[in-house]
C-alpha cells in the first residue's frame, strides 16, 4: 500500500480494531457506572477511534475535542502546538482523553498539564495505540490501551502521513525497503 511517497504493509486488520474498540467500550462502561464522563478527543487522529468508541458506550456521556500538533512527517517534532483549545467546562468532571496513539508522550504530557489546571474530578487516557519503547513519560492515567506496538511508523484508522491515510480502515506500518 502506498501512502504519499512511502510504502506500508498491513499491521492491524479492521476486524481486530473493531473487536478491541468494543472491549475498551465495555471496560469504560463498567468503570464509569452511574457517572457521566466527558470524552475528550485529540484531533485529528482520534476522530475514527472516538466515533467508533462512542457507538459502544452505553452510559450518558459528553464529547468534546482539542487539536494539538507535534508531528512533522514520520517523527514527532518535540514541540506541541495548541490549534484548538478546550471549549467545555471540566471542573469536577470525569475526563477520558481519547487519543489515536501515545508515541513519545510529549503531546499527552502537554495535554495533561493543560487539563489539570481546570481541576477535573479525574483524568484517564484511552489510546488506540501505545508505543512503550518510544514513550519518554510515565502516565499513570493511561488506563485503556487498544494495542501496544513497537516503535514503527503507522498510518490508517485516523493516523496519517503528511495528512494522507487517515481514511484507511486498517492500520499499516511502514514497509522495510
Amino acid at each position: 500500500m502506498k501512502v504519499g511517497d512511502l510504502n506500508f504493509e498491513l499491521k492491524i486488520k479492521k476486524e481486530q480494531i473493531q473487536q478491541r474498540v468494543a472491549e475498551l467500550g465495555s471496560e469504560i462502561c463498567a468503570d464509569y457506572q452511574n457517572k457521566t464522563p466527558v470524552f475528550l478527543g485529540v484531533l485529528s487522529g482520534s476522530f475514527m477511534f472516538l466515533g467508533d468508541l462512542m457507538k459502544v458506550i452505553t452510559l450518558p456521556a459528553e464529547v468534546s475535542f482539542v487539536k494539538l500538533a507535534s508531528y512533522e512527517g514520520e517523527k514527532s517534532s518535540g514541540t506541541v502546538q495548541t490549534q484548538l483549545g478546550l471549549t467545555l467546562e471540566i471542573a469536577g468532571r470525569d475526563v477520558i482523553i481519547v487519543e489515536d496513539i501515545v508515541d513519545s508522550g510529549h503531546t499527552m504530557a502537554f495535554l495533561l498539564q493543560m487539563l489539570q489546571q481546570e481541576r477535573p474530578q479525574s483524568i484517564r487516557i484511552c489510546s488506540l495505540l501505545y508505543k512503550p519503547q518510544a514513550c519518554q513519560h510515565d502516565f499513570e492515567e493511561l488506563n485503556y490501551v487498544g494495542f501496544e506496538i513497537p516503535n514503527d511508523f503507522v498510518v490508517g484508522y485516523g493516523l496519517d502521513y503528511n495528512g494522507l491515510g487517515r481514511n484507511l480502515k486498517d492500520i499499516y506500518q511502514l514497509a522495510a525497503n
